[in-house]
């Protein structure tokens, strides 16, 4: 060995005299080795001039300060929003946030949990892609790390979930739109996720216990396009005359968005009161959705809220040793968001 340079922790604990294990006890806290231990590591350290690399010593302990989170997509301003605040609440509490979008493909998110998986994180804040999942997959993550999902919820999957009251905020917008004018129609998102089947049965049930009878349009397409979704669907379903009533409630904004661009293109006014063809609502209060023409009448998701109790429950939950006693369910309701489209 070349006596003027060393290169790591094994050849310092031999140029030192002081073993491995005790090397690695004074650089997680000094203060745990005899003083005459510590005076001989520190010469050590100052006559090779080594620094040791802190990153891969954390690796080899049994878990780091890293945070991951997953989102499906992260161009979605919905996840960017949630991702920016879960990275904050991290970076204040000492932890180093990861933040990685699976851009709505399998295999990405699997790929994801792997390199998560080497990174050895104190946790992690997962939105899965949900029906795309493999769910072998991701139960086996759940099972070796700490892990709380957020948004989309796998059933018994991860130590607990964080997300929206699909049912509650569905049932208040169809309520508003039932005693304000034609009852909605529903014009459902591609079931990348289980929000959409849920907003969907939120429909119907709230319809029903109006005594409505439901009309769910069924798009074409996949994937989380969800603008051009609603664009090209909504060019077919005007084209075709598809419209039961004249107000259309969209399982999400980006669709809403995308369905003001095809009334617009056929001419249609959307809008409240005479003069107007259609009412048009979306769900999830999208950052851009009070920037439509006309700006888009809504329901808001609690953003900070879950961002919020998603960061707790995993702080909580990597305290206690990373293990729930019980799955824990948290809903936060959405709050009614009047505009010009409805």
């Amino acid at each position: 060995m070349d006596e003027s340079k060393i290169r790591n922790m094994e050849e310092l604990a031999a140029v030192s005299g002081v073993s491995r294990p005790t090397l690695s006890k004074f650089f997680n806290d000094p203060g745990s080795v005899r003083e005459s231990t510590r005076l001989k590591i520190q010469e050590a350290l100052e006559e090779y001039n080594y620094r040791p690399n802190i990153f891969a010593m954390n690796q080899n302990r049994r878990l780091t300060k890293y945070v991951g989170i997953v989102v499906p997509y992260l161009a979605d301003p919905f996840f960017a929003e949630i991702g920016r605040n879960i990275e904050r609440r991290c970076i204040q509490a000492g932890f180093w946030p990861a933040l990685f979008s699976s851009h709505g493909d399998t295999h990405r998110e699997n790929d994801i949990l792997d390199s998560l998986r080497s990174l050895k994180p104190a946790g992690v804040l997962l939105a899965p892609l949900g029906r795309a999942s493999d769910r072998r997959i991701i139960e086996k993550f759940c099972e070796d790390v700490p892990t709380v999902l957020f948004d989309s919820n796998l059933d018994d999957v991860g130590e607990a979930f964080v997300g929206s009251n699909n049912f509650q905020s569905i049932g208040l917008i169809v309520e508003y739109l039932s005693r304000t004018g034609e009852p909605p129609t529903f014009f459902e998102m591609p079931p990348v996720n289980p929000n959409a089947n849920k907003r969907r049965r939120a429909y119907i049930g709230a319809m029903e216990s109006l005594g409505l009878t439901p009309n769910v349009i069924h798009v074409n397409g996949e994937g989380w396009g969800f603008e051009e979704v609603g664009y090209s669907e909504g060019i077919r379903v005007i084209s075709e005359g598809r419209l039961p009533t004249n107000t259309i409630l969209c399982s999400n904004d980006r669709l809403a968005i995308g369905l003001l661009a095809a009334a617009y293109e056929k001419g249609l006014r959307v809008g409240r009161g005479p003069g107007f063809a259609l009412r048009i609502a979306g769900h999830d209060d999208h950052p851009f959705s009070r920037f439509t023409s006309p700006s888009l009448t809504t329901v808001a998701q609690d953003y900070a809220s879950i961002a919020e109790r998603s960061v707790e429950t995993l702080f909580r939950l990597i305290e206690s040793g990373g293990k729930a006693e019980k799955r824990e369910t948290t809903l936060f309701d959405g709050k009614l968001v009047m505009r010009a489209s409805a």
